[in-house]
Parts: structure tokens; C-alpha cells; sequence
């Protein structure tokens, strides 16, 4: 099992649904993402959480995360106990994470006899979930990453239009940054025929900072890889800042008047490694 340097695609999948699941790992997505919580109904929740514990016995062909239920209720000590020591589980991703005690909490119960703990991933789905962000972010060592759970968000915030969220993005895009995490990926786009606006929403969001997207359909897969790798323009632009760099080292003027510093030259390195999606170096 390869894990990509840059994932950019994380496709849900409901954990009642073992076919589903199965076609997930071979849809391309760069990560599967198991749902035991939103995406079950209350009656099916233990036969998902062990149909999941079945799959993760061996590890699969791609990363699976596991979004277990929300922290505060009854069923995430359950999903905790039974899955954390499982050779396919690559990360699990914590639902409606308010504070750092929720991953703190998370990490004493997760962490495995031997070996460094689970990666965790939190989702900020309240206002105070993201007045937190920093802080969550960097409560403990095995948190990889944050993202929003903007649907829950719009509704703790009352917002109606999609704007009415740019500063919650930025704030998190930020705090993961200010904690040395990877860029968050975006939160899902729930309307799963609606390519042109997802592909527009993605443009929005990598202006924002972000890498990457979660899906819940194969269909939007190909969209936001198109979407978050660079175009052939911005590969060209980026190797002749690196060229001009390694000619030139400091400061200078590129024949286009493009200025470029050693800021410059780190961006046009890490658009090249994502080209590549390769690891970046130094």
C-alpha cells in the first residue's frame, strides 16, 4: 500500500455498505474514507463498525481512514477499541471535534501497544470547534490534519450562502499551517451531478489555501484532481523560476519581469513536486 506524497481525493463510503466500500478502493480515489457516523442509520451501526473491522483485518490496496461517530455519544468508545489496533487502518477521522481535550481524549484510547499512534484528523463542525483550530491542531502528536465539516457548520452559523464561510476556511487553512500540518482538504460538494460547480468550487478553494477535496462519488474524483494539480502553464512558469534559481542564486529580475526570491523559488518547487506528486525535498 503506497501513500500518495500529495493525496488529493478522499472518497466516502458508508461503512453498511461492504460492496460499496469494495468498488471505493478501486474507484482511484488517494484515500477511502469509511463512515461509520452520518452516512449509517442508528440500527445499522454495529454491523458497520464490524463489517469495517473485517475489511481492515489485511490491509487494503489504498489508505482507509475511518470517520468514527461523534465523541461525546455512546458508540465512539466502541469504534475506538475495536478498531485501533487493525493492520489497515491508516487514520481516523474525528467527527465534531470542539476542543483540544476531544483528541487528547481520543489519542490515550487509540494509541496502540507498540509504534506510534493512529494519525487522527479533525473535523471542526461548530463555531467553537473553529475558535479552537489552532489548538486542536497541535493538542498532540498524532494529529495530521483538520478540515470543516461545513454542512454541520451552516447550520450552527444559520449561513444561507456559501461565502458566508470563506473566513471559517481560511481560519482553518491557517491553524493547520501555524501547526506545521498539511494544507486541509476541502469539505465535500454535496450535489453529485453538478461537476461544473464543483470544479468551480474547487478553483475557490485552492485559492484559499486548500489541497485536495473529499468526495462522496466517484463521478467528482477526476474533477478535483483536475482542479488541485497544476496546469501545464503553472509547470512551465515554476521550472523557470527553478532554473533561473540554480543559474542565479538571490534575488533577481526573470526576462518576463517576474521578480523571484527564495519565496518564489519555494512555491515553484512544491507546484513541481505536486506536478510530479512527488515528496517535496529540500
Amino acid at each position: 500500500m503506497t501513500v500518495p506524497a500529495f493525496p488529493l481525493t478522499w472518497l466516502y463510503a458508508p461503512g453498511d455498505r461492504p460492496d460499496v466500500v469494495v468498488k471505493a478502493l478501486a474507484s482511484g480515489a488517494d484515500i477511502v474514507l469509511v463512515d461509520l457516523e452520518d452516512a449509517v442509520a442508528p440500527d445499522r451501526k454495529e454491523y458497520a463498525r464490524d463489517a469495517t473491522a473485517e475489511l481492515l483485518s489485511d490491509p487494503p490496496p489504498v489508505p482507509v481512514h475511518v470517520r468514527v461517530n461523534t465523541l461525546d455519544g455512546p458508540l465512539a468508545e466502541a469504534d475506538l477499541k475495536t478498531l485501533s489496533a487493525l493492520p489497515g487502518l491508516s487514520g481516523l477521522r474525528l467527527p465534531k471535534v470542539a476542543s483540544p481535550a476531544d483528541v487528547t481524549h481520543v489519542a490515550r484510547h487509540a494509541a496502540p501497544a507498540e509504534g506510534d499512534g493512529i494519525p487522527l484528523y479533525a473535523l471542526l463542525e461548530t463555531a467553537l470547534g473553529v475558535e479552537h483550530a489552532f489548538a486542536i491542531a497541535s493538542a498532540h502528536p498524532s494529529v495530521r490534519g483538520i478540515g470543516l465539516g461545513e454542512a454541520d457548520l451552516r447550520a450552527d452559523l444559520g449561513v444561507r450562502e456559501d461565502a458566508g464561510l470563506d473566513w471559517a476556511r481560511a481560519r482553518i487553512v491557517l491553524a493547520a499551517r501555524a501547526a506545521g500540518l498539511s494544507p486541509p482538504a476541502q469539505s465535500i460538494h454535496p450535489d453529485i451531478r453538478d461537476l461544473e460547480g464543483l470544479a468551480a468550487s474547487c478553483a475557490h478553494g485552492r485559492a484559499l489555501g486548500f489541497l485536495g477535496r473529499a468526495a462522496i462519488h466517484p463521478r467528482q474524483l477526476p474533477v478535483i484532481e483536475r482542479a488541485y494539480l497544476p496546469t501545464p502553464a503553472e509547470v512551465e512558469s515554476a521550472e523557470a523560476v527553478v532554473e533561473a534559481a540554480g543559474i542565479e542564486p538571490g534575488a533577481q529580475a526573470l526576462p518576463d519581469g517576474r521578480f523571484v526570491d527564495a519565496a518564489v523559488v519555494a512555491c515553484a518547487r512544491r507546484t513541481l513536486a505536486l506536478a510530479r506528486r512527488e515528496a517535496l525535498t529540500a
